[in-house]
């Protein structure tokens, strides 16, 4: 076990909020932690927030009073992977915000749009998506149907990471200048105040109990007929890292119900679309 404090600004003070961890994770292993970071920073600026005069809390503002760890997992190399931890939220009438929460940090997805190159460009009929058939142990499931992704590492950018996971997950290689981000795409259409929650600039796919993030990309490429047939079934992934992953190729207009039980398909298939309809892609 290990105990520490670690600092935190309310706005208008500085405090110390008190860190239990059943594990021996240290305070300097925390604090270097990226998700970690991010979560952190990200639920500071919201608290700050209490403090103007039109917020909903301003009366009774919430303060995070004390982090328990409750578990830690690490990769290969002994690197931070993630980490279990309910974060105690409450007022000054001992009234709680559920605080449990899986930090794992942001992933990438990417919609990959294929076209035969002996069609019209303006030809939707003929697109494909391309899906990736894996074993996913959390769903219970040795084959399950999403569009490509992969969590963001410690350095590079969002579209580094995309085209990364686009090569090692179906082969193709893809310059980051071609990836188009849907989801920042999307949020220019939204007025949202300048002192507004730091959110990212990402969809969440399960905001009540995990911090991930999945930023959105989209690929539209287009390519000899029977090279888009020759990735049908194909193997790929890292399968020394246990990546066991076969590629389908689905009519675009079908990929909502091909693979409807993931949540950031079914978010690319309606940005993909509204994008589409406002004229931005």
């Amino acid at each position: 076990m290990s105990s520490f404090t670690i600092p935190l600004d309310e706005g208008n003070r500085s405090v110390s909020v008190p860190v239990n961890s059943l594990s021996n994770l240290s305070k300097d292993d925390l604090l270097r932690f990226p998700a970690f970071q991010i979560w952190l920073s990200t639920l500071q600026r919201s608290l700050q927030r209490q403090h103007h005069p039109s917020h909903e809390f301003n009366h009774n503002p919430y303060v995070l009073r004390k982090i328990n760890v409750q578990s830690v997992d690490y990769f290969k190399g002994g690197r931070l992977g993630f980490v279990k931890l309910n974060a105690e939220v409450s007022n000054g009438n001992a009234e709680t915000l559920p605080g449990t929460v899986f930090l794992r940090g942001g992933s990438v997805g990417m919609l990959m749009i294929l076209q035969p190159d002996d069609v019209p460009s303006s030809n939707e009929d003929e697109k494909r998506a391309i899906l990736t058939i894996q074993p996913r142990v959390p769903a219970g499931s040795l084959a399950f149907p999403e569009i490509p992704a992969g969590m963001i590492d410690d350095s590079g950018t969002f579209a580094g990471a995309a085209a990364k996971e686009i090569e090692e997950e179906t082969g193709l290689t893809i310059p980051q200048g071609e990836l188009v981000d849907m989801t920042s795409l999307a949020l220019q259409s939204i007025s949202e105040p300048k002192d507004g929650e730091s959110l990212q600039r990402a969809v969440y796919p399960s905001p009540g109990g995990s911090d991930e993030f999945i930023p959105l990309f989209l690929c539209q490429k287009r390519m000899a007929r029977k090279e888009i047939e020759s990735l049908q079934g194909r193997l790929t992934g890292l399968r020394q890292h246990g990546e066991k992953i076969t590629l389908k190729i689905v009519p675009l207009k079908d990929l909502w119900k091909e693979a409807l039980r993931d949540g950031k398909t079914l978010a690319a298939w309606a940005l993909y679309n509204g994008l589409k309809q406002d004229g931005k892609i």
